[in-house]
């Protein structure tokens, strides 16, 4: 992958598919925390409810005990006379004597439906109990007299050679009542726990993460150029992070000042040979050989310039926190063009819009507009224009501006715009210069991420449109 194929990191992930850490964190408390109070309300409600038959049953076992006792009849109390049965008429509770109260009872011969004795709540309607079969008692629930829904004890006995079943019911609609009220005041009672859990987690997330955003503030500062390093004042779960981000930045720039050392040593030690080899050709006195060594010496130096030149500019491109204001390079870039090209009498104008940051080094920023505000001045009639505003375009996540230099010249023809930004194309021999001042800056404003366009000026001329990156969004 060459360099101007490299791509930029802010635009690998757009910002609207960024999933939030935070969010991750309190969505996992809250499913959690949702899951685990249902269950402890379903919990709760299941052990009220088998609390409540209990309570229900002893309830209705006292009833059973205290008729039992009503019907057995001992005569005169003689020490050895049977037991026989009576009609109990019990009315230990008044609701046993109200008609359809809900609450009756009965007496049955064991094996036989028809009823011997029975509640005057019954009011003469049969109270239908399931048959006890072998057991001596049981418990479920029947279907009373007006539909509703009643639990029932029965308990068998014996008086004499006979068996007899005694069955004592009572409504359950006043039970499930209870039972659903509570299960309703667990509910709410739960869920605003669950809702105090939830913002408990919430504040809980935003304090524990606030130490990485301290963190990305000290990174972006470091990225803007306010700062050198990040602080390291961190919780000891992520100071070594910070740590570790401090070597690397060190270690990127360390690598940046060799490569330029390497470069600039290259560039001493290649320029020197290629002098003798010049000279020792013109002082050959001409002829075809020294013609074409001075030919090929001179387009060596072209290529080595150049290919220098790149080089420079990568080792600049990777370098940590770095940025610069672009009002003041343009501005200074402009007042130099002025008193070079006074005896021109040019107009160069210049507006920006807003305050403009540029993401990278103000050398690369001034040679990159330099050569585009000289190109154009040597151009010009009378005047050139230099536009800085910011791009808003919503295809990039990335934060970019332009900067748009036209002249009222004679302009170049769409073809000719292409051969302009060629390595070494110069399209007039006239006006002095390498040719490479257009190729350099569309190769530097490529290492950033950014492009060079030629278009026609309203002015008359050429219109260079560069595009780069500002320092916003990441």
């Amino acid at each position: 992958m060459t360099a101007e194929e490299t791509p930029d990191p802010a635009r690998r992930t757009p910002r609207g598919r960024q999933r939030s850490l935070a969010a991750r964190l309190v969505f996992v408390a809250a499913v959690w925390s949702a899951v685990a109070l249902a269950l402890a309300g379903v919990f709760l409600a299941s052990l009220y409810q088998r609390a409540s038959e209990r309570a229900f049953d002893t309830q209705l076992e006292i009833h059973l005990n205290a008729l039992i006792s009503g019907m057995l009849d001992t005569g005169d109390g003689a020490e050895g006379a049977p037991a026989t049965l009576s009609d109990p008429d019990y009315s230990g509770d008044p609701r046993f004597s109200l008609p359809l109260s809900g609450w009756y009872w009965t007496v049955r011969q064991a094996g036989r439906a028809e009823i011997l004795y029975a509640s005057k709540s019954l009011v003469g309607d049969p109270l239908n109990v399931p048959d006890i079969g072998e057991k001596d008692s049981s418990a479920g629930f029947v279907a009373g007299p007006g539909g509703d829904e009643i639990r029932v004890l029965q308990q068998r006995i014996s008086i004499g050679e006979t068996q007899y079943v005694i069955a004592v019911g009572a409504a359950t609609a006043g039970f499930w009542a209870d039972i659903y009220e509570f299960a309703r005041m667990v509910a709410l009672t739960l869920c605003i726990v669950g809702l105090g859990l939830i913002l408990a987690i919430f504040l809980q997330v935003r304090i524990g993460l606030k130490p990485l955003a301290h963190l990305r503030a000290s990174l972006s500062a470091v990225r803007q150029g306010d700062a050198e390093r990040i602080d390291e004042d961190l919780p000891r779960e992520i100071a070594p992070l910070a740590v570790e981000l401090n070597a690397l930045i060190v270690s990127n720039r360390e690598i940046v000042e060799r490569a330029r050392t390497h470069v600039g040593n290259l560039a001493h030690g290649l320029k020197t040979p290629l002098s003798v080899i010049s000279n020792e050709a013109r002082a050959a006195g001409g002829g075809p050989l020294a013609d074409k060594v001075s030919e090929q010496a001179a387009i060596m130096s072209t290529q080595i310039q150049h290919h220098l030149e790149r080089a420079r500019m990568a080792a600049q491109r990777r370098v940590i926190g770095v940025s610069c204001e672009t009002e003041p390079v343009l501005a200074r870039l402009i007042r130099a063009m002025d008193k070079i090209y006074q005896d021109k009498g040019l107009s160069v104008g210049f507006e920006q819009t807003g305050a403009i940051r540029f993401r990278g080094e103000s050398q690369d920023l001034e040679e990159m507009a330099g050569n585009l505000i000289d190109n154009a001045c040597k151009w010009a009639s009378s005047r050139v224009s230099v536009r800085v505003a910011p791009l808003n375009d919503p295809a990039t996540s990335r934060e970019m501006f332009t900067i748009e230099v036209e002249d009222d010249g004679n302009g170049l023809a769409p073809d000719e715009r292409a051969e302009a930004v060629k390595r070494g194309r110069r399209l007039d021999e006239t006006v002095p210069g390498t040719g490479l001042g257009l190729s350099i800056v569309a190769d530097l404003a490529a290492l950033y991420g950014g492009t060079l366009d030629m278009d026609g000026s309203e002015l008359g001329g050429l219109k260079a449109r560069l595009t780069l990156p500002a320092l916003g969004r990441v």
